[in-house]
Formats: structure tokens, sequence, C-alpha cells
């Protein structure tokens, strides 16, 4: 289980420190985010839950992976979807986008995608890839795993 347990953890460190860094610490993101002026204290309380949100998950996913057992490495993949999941699920809701229109010539697109939502999408495939192999691996003892 060498192979998921790798993805998973890297999985785990990103989310641990992405949306901080995004939202709060790179100043040209952060500039977009926590430190935008146009954004009302309301979403900036929104932004701020959702930090501390991934901090935790992400932590509790890193937890759950770096101990032994199967279906732990289940739970930490199925723990850190949940908010790559919910970013793509909050596009869903009328009046939702990812990025505020005076920060277009700021916003970075992979292959057509806005760079958030190709790097959820991309964890998203690294977590059923390694949800995948973890599966596919024959439980190695008889106690609980």
């Amino acid at each position: 289980m060498l192979l998921p347990r790798i993805l998973i953890i890297a999985v785990a460190a990103i989310t641990t420190v992405g949306a901080v860094l995004a939202d709060l610490a790179i100043p040209d993101l952060a500039a977009q985010h926590a430190f935008n002026p146009a954004w009302p204290p309301h979403a900036k309380f929104h932004d701020a839950q959702y930090m501390v949100m991934t901090v935790l998950l992400g932590l509790a996913g890193l937890a759950l992976a770096l101990r032994p057992g199967r279906h732990r490495l289940l739970h930490a993949a199925a723990i850190l979807a949940t908010p790559w999941l919910g970013m793509i699920g909050a596009l869903l809701f009328p009046g939702t986008a990812t990025y505020d229109p005076e920060f277009t010539d700021r916003t970075v697109f992979v292959l057509g995608l806005h760079g958030q939502v190709f790097m959820a999408i991309a964890l998203l495939v690294a977590l059923l890839v390694a949800t995948a192999a973890t599966l596919r691996m024959p439980v190695v003892s008889a106690t609980r795993s």
C-alpha cells in the first residue's frame, strides 16, 4: 500500500497548507481573498472558515494516512476529498464564480479551467487512484485494518 499511502499523504499536505497559502499568505492571491477590500466582513469570515476547515481536514487525513491499515487509508481519502468536492460543488450555486471580475487578468487557467478547479480535479483523481489501488490490494491479516 505504499503508492496509495504516498498519494494520500501528498494530497493531505496540499490540503493542509493550500488554502492558507492561496487565501492568506501569497500576497497576489491573498489580495483576491482575505485581503480583498471589496469583500464584506461576512465573505471574509467564510474564507477564514474554509481555511481553518481545510487545515483540520488535511491534518485528520494525514493522521489517518500515516497509521497502518487499509480502512484508515480509505477514510483518509474520503476526508481529504471533502474540501475539493466542496469547491467544485460550490460552482453549482447561483451567483458563484471561481474569481472576481476585477482579477480576470491575474487569474491562472490550466487547460481552460481555473487553476483552483484544475488542482481540485487533479487531487480528486489522485485520491481515486489511491482508493482504487487500496481496494485492489488484499487484506494482509485477519485483524481489522
